[in-house]
């Protein structure tokens, strides 16, 4: 089969070339002019120059493609650089979605998230949830999932917190009693692929995690138990005190979260159904601590 995929250089999109080489696909990679050393260079692919926002550039990379999996979407906005939610997720996904639909493709498996609803408190969640539906207005048979937080080899999220786990006081938000369902990437990358072909998933949502849901706190243990540490001190930050500081802080792309962020991670990240996912899909549930070992030195 040959998939058109969008976000291919990002941190998912590099697990699922893998996995679509593993099953025999080829594929189409959009890449923005200046991210060309970002693909991995072992994964032979066919790469268009372009963008979401260039409909002459989607038109010639999805010609003669059979599916197409979409991944683009940010955490950060910059919007005077142009970069917002709405503009990424809701326009990107519709220019995407056009596209497929005029070249005829068959399968359109797209990248939401776990939390994505229409009346969300964060506008991440809303213009997931709306990219939604546009995907499922489009006609085309269609797969989406809605992830957790994905960890594995490379990540952001996992890094970050084993950084700060090597200090010696690691600062928690509030009471780091929030839920998340980390999933891991090899997991993600192992669904969409069998999405491509599966007719039990077609039209369907999954919400989409690991094998259990953890807290923040319990998250730190983890990771300092897998660098060798006997616990992890913690020094947790009144709210009251750190939502100012956030307000003032988040427009510097130095600062490591922004108010979305934060109201996200207060809001938790837990699966209501996580069962379907793997009763319909045919991979492990990868538990987190043993994930992340992998990974993670000391």
């Amino acid at each position: 089969m040959k998939v058109f995929v969008s976000g291919a250089t990002g941190f998912v999109g590099k697990g699922i070339l893998e996995k679509l080489r593993e099953h025999g696909h080829h594929a189409v990679c959009l890449i923005r002019p200046g991210s060309e050393g970002k693909k991995q260079a072992d994964i032979q692919t066919t790469d268009v120059t372009g963008d979401l926002f260039d409909r002459e550039s989607l038109a010639k990379a999805m010609a003669g493609c059979d599916a197409v999996i979409h991944l683009v979407g940010i955490i950060r906005e910059q919007p005077g650089k142009g970069i917002t939610f709405e503009r990424v997720h809701v326009e990107g996904t519709r220019n995407v979605v056009e596209a497929a639909k005029e070249a005829g493709i068959r399968r359109f498996v797209h990248m939401s998230a776990l939390g994505a609803r229409e009346n969300a408190p964060s506008a991440y969640h809303r213009t997931k949830y709306a990219a939604e539906q546009l995907v499922q207005a489009s006609g085309i048979p269609h797969v989406i999932f809605r992830p957790s937080v994905i960890f594995g080899p490379g990540d952001e999220f996992v890094n970050m917190l084993a950084d700060l786990v090597k200090l010696p006081v690691t600062p928690v938000l509030g009471t780091g009693s929030y839920l998340l369902q980390p999933v891991a990437r090899e997991t993600v990358a192992d669904v969409f692929v069998q999405a491509l072909t599966l007719p039990a998933a077609t039209n369907r949502i999954f919400e989409t995690g690991g094998p259990a849901a953890i807290t923040y706190e319990q998250i730190l243990d983890t990771i300092g138990a897998v660098l060798g540490k006997k616990s992890v001190r913690k020094l947790h930050i009144p709210l009251s005190l750190m939502k100012p500081v956030i307000h003032l802080m988040e427009g510097f792309s130095f600062f490591p979260i922004t108010n979305t962020q934060l109201t996200m991670l207060l809001e938790g990240n837990a699966c209501q159904d996580g069962e379907t996912l793997y009763a319909t899909f045919d991979t492990p549930a990868i538990d987190f601590r043993e994930g992340i070992a992998a990974y993670l030195r000391r």
